[in-house]
């Protein structure tokens, strides 16, 4: 589910690198019932802790990104003075009040064990999920009188500029996986050998590194062919692939053999498995 959108049609992202990526929230997710609860919640408390300071939050990414009522609110909750600037416009003046105020923040919710799923880029760069973390974690952290709705769930849409448009692709659990749970990570990994190793063995092939070994197709050619229980002719693909045309002719027909097999079609795009951001892709496919 690839599509591509102009963009000036992305108005609120200022957009510098080739390749560069951002996270959004899907159109349609912002319209579900419990994520607009959990924000209107989220909002009327900030605007409750606050009322002293005459300070009334309407928008959390636009309110919250330069790190001023973030400072306020956790010296509230925290009942303590942060060492900042009170007032500041520069992106660097902005940038070290966050970073001061996440530090605050991280020494009172790690002890917990609480998992940190925000940073400075993606508080200041207005990223609604991040702060949305943050502000959940603050309120259950501080046990505030409210009632957050639960199982909230959003789709999340990666968009990345590339020859000046946007790409944009939707997040999954691999997603999450890569970006939260590297210990979850090598697990998985683990089991993966082992299931292609189990069906592999049986040509005298022996996969250690799923980062590599996969890249140039052959492997998976082979194990759908095993897997299927069905030999694939020789001159369908190339065994010793040497040429990149050549991996990315191999990574193509093994997904069409995948397809054939009844499984969906990979996320994955043939050309990028043999990339430096191919291991995700070849955990995926």
């Amino acid at each position: 589910c690839v599509c591509e959108v102009d963009l000036t049609k992305v108005s609120h992202f200022t957009w510098t690198e080739e390749n560069e990526e951002r996270t959004m929230i899907d159109p349609n997710s912002k319209e579900d019932p419990k994520f607009k609860e959990l924000i209107k919640v989220l909002i009327d408390w900030i605007n409750d802790v606050l009322v002293e300071e005459r300070i009334i939050v309407k928008q959390l990414e636009e309110d919250l990104y330069d790190g001023q009522v973030l400072q306020k609110l956790l010296e509230k909750l925290a009942d303590r003075k942060l060492n900042v600037a009170e007032v500041t416009q520069s992106e660097i003046g902005q940038k070290q009040k966050l970073q001061t105020v996440l530090e605050a923040v991280h020494d009172l919710l790690r002890p917990h064990g609480w998992t940190i799923k925000w940073n400075i880029d993606s508080i200041h760069g207005k990223n609604l999920i991040a702060i949305l973390h943050l502000l959940v974690a603050l309120a259950m952290h501080f046990r505030a009188p409210i009632r957050l709705p639960e199982h909230v769930s959003v789709q999340v849409v990666v968009v990345r500029k590339r020859e000046g448009l946007l790409q944009t692709t939707h997040r999954d659990a691999f997603d999450t996986l890569f970006d939260h749970a590297p210990d979850k990570l090598s697990v998985v990994k683990k089991s993966l050998i082992t299931f292609v190793n189990k069906h592999l063995n049986k040509l005298n092939l022996e996969v250690t590194e799923l980062e590599t070994q996969f890249a140039d197709g052959v492997y998976l050619v082979l194990l759908m062919g095993l897997l299927e229980d069905y030999f694939v002719p020789l001159h369908n693909f190339y065994l010793t692939p040497e040429s990149f045309d050549q991996k990315v002719h191999n990574v193509s027909f093994a997904f069409e053999l995948m397809q054939d097999g009844g499984l969906k079609k990979p996320k994955a795009r043939p050309e990028g498995m043999d990339m430096p951001c191919g291991f995700k892709l070849n955990i995926r496919t």
